[in-house]
């Protein structure tokens, strides 16, 4: 066991652009864990991870990694930090041999041997310009090399959206064989949370810039449900069960907080059920609302 209680912790971060702010956020990523981090586009994911990886400065709060302030500690942190972005950030004439050549100056515990055994076990060619790859192969060549360096946490911003199903699922089984090793924690964001549900053993999400839900995705989906029910019956729903109520020709469809109370109340209603997608567009409507 480590010295330190959470790989990623956020305490009251925020930082205000003006148009956009993010907002007293506050979380943590247990070590060995998957985090899911959801929210729409716009929702302030990625200033979040630009925050954690201290590409951007905020304006307020405090943000370690390790155990270790990324204020005082972030040159260093970095060595055990693997960066995943939905864009490469690798010049389109390079080849993969070319970025082992420049990541051996970049890292200490750059490891050669792995990143060529990793393109293999990627189909990835060592000697073809990357601007030439495939979305997938270009998803790969990052994976590869944020693996090379034998980082604990990986830190991924998108990494599956416009792949293919069969892409995406190769993906997963390469994050799940990652957190196999005990110390080994990941932060994904995505707004794909079918591959979360896969993957994750804890969920954020976040909303117009406000941390909305965080815990484990199990117990989350085990807590919501939707009931179904006529319109004229929407009244008599407890206030404190309801997220928010969608309505349609059929009746009303109402996303609840707490599923075993539900059940208990309104033995009558349908209640099924929730996905991580249903409870992310729920809490959304019910902020558009508010």
């Amino acid at each position: 066991m480590s010295d330190f209680a959470n790989v990623i912790e956020l305490k009251n971060v925020t930082k205000d652009y003006g148009d956009f702010k993010l907002d007293n956020v506050s979380f943590a990523v247990s070590e060995g864990s998957v985090c899911g981090f959801i929210g729409q586009n716009g929702a302030g994911k990625t200033t979040t991870i630009n925050l954690i990886l201290d590409v951007i400065k905020k304006d307020a709060g405090e943000i370690s990694l390790f155990g270790k302030s990324v204020d005082t500690d972030s040159t260093s942190l970095r060595e055990d930090i693997g960066v995943v972005f939905d864009e490469m950030g690798f010049h389109e004439f390079m080849t993969a041999k070319d970025i082992n050549i420049m990541m051996k100056n970049i890292y200490k515990n750059w490891d050669s041997e792995e990143f060529f055994a990793y393109l293999k076990k990627f189909s990835l060619p060592a000697k073809q310009k990357c601007g030439t790859f495939s979305r997938g192969m270009r998803m790969k060549l990052q994976i590869a090399v944020a693996l090379s360096h034998h980082a604990k946490l990986l830190v991924m911003d998108e990494p599956t959206s416009g792949l293919d199903p069969i892409v995406r699922n190769e993906m997963i089984g390469i994050f799940r064989e990652f957190v196999l090793e005990e110390d080994h924690t990941i932060l994904l964001s995505s707004h794909i949370t079918g591959d979360l549900e896969k993957i994750a053993d804890e969920v954020v999400f976040i909303d117009g810039g406000k941390i909305v839900l965080a815990g484990n995705k199990d117990e989350i989906l085990e807590k919501h449900g939707i009931l179904k029910c006529k319109k004229d019956d929407v009244e008599k729903i407890s206030k404190p069960l309801v997220v928010s109520t969608e309505m349609s020709s059929f009746g009303a469809e109402i996303m609840v907080n707490d599923r075993q109370a539900a059940a208990k109340l309104y033995p009558e209603m349908v209640l099924e059920p929730a996905q991580l997608e249903q409870i992310m567009i729920y809490y959304v409507n019910a902020g558009k609302k508010l």
